[in-house]
């Protein structure tokens, strides 16, 4: 039998499903910036204040909008707005029919894979709490896609 992200679209996920598609590489969870220009997006290391540095996992997942307003809920309505999502989330690597990687937790059943291949932000982040320029964080890694 073949595994639901396979067999299923986005949209027909339940959300347990949905849920376990986020691989927790936590670069979602990164600053971002756009020129005004030219609207080139520009990924930095300054992670939301909410961000564990230890796992890569939101410290109040389920109540973080009390916390950050700003956060945004990756959806089934708007991920194809998201664009702003690295080649190598998930909900991004489906949507445009890729498949899941094979460190994904999913593939590979090992939630530290993709810490080890450098896929998550785990040891690379700096808090928002202690950033004044976010413009002096910008980094190319998390735009890095291996497969």
């Amino acid at each position: 039998m073949k595994p639901f992200w396979e067999v299923k679209s986005l949209s027909e996920m339940t959300a347990e499903e949905w849920e376990s598609l986020c691989d927790g590489c936590g670069k979602c969870c990164l600053n971002k910036l756009i020129d005004d220009d030219t609207d080139e997006l520009f990924y930095t290391n300054v992670a939301c204040k909410l961000l564990s540095k230890k796992d890569c996992q939101c410290l109040h997942y389920s109540n973080r909008f009390q916390f950050v307003p700003q956060c945004t809920a990756i959806t089934k309505d708007n991920i194809a707005q998201l664009t702003w999502l690295p080649d190598s989330c998930a909900y991004r690597r489906l949507h445009a029919g890729r498949g899941l990687a094979s460190w994904h937790p999913l593939i590979s059943g090992d939630k530290k894979l993709m810490h080890k291949k450098g896929i998550s932000v785990k040891g690379k982040i700096v808090s928002e709490a202690k950033v004044r320029e976010v413009e002096d964080y910008i980094v190319v890694w998390p735009l890095l896609d291996i497969e």
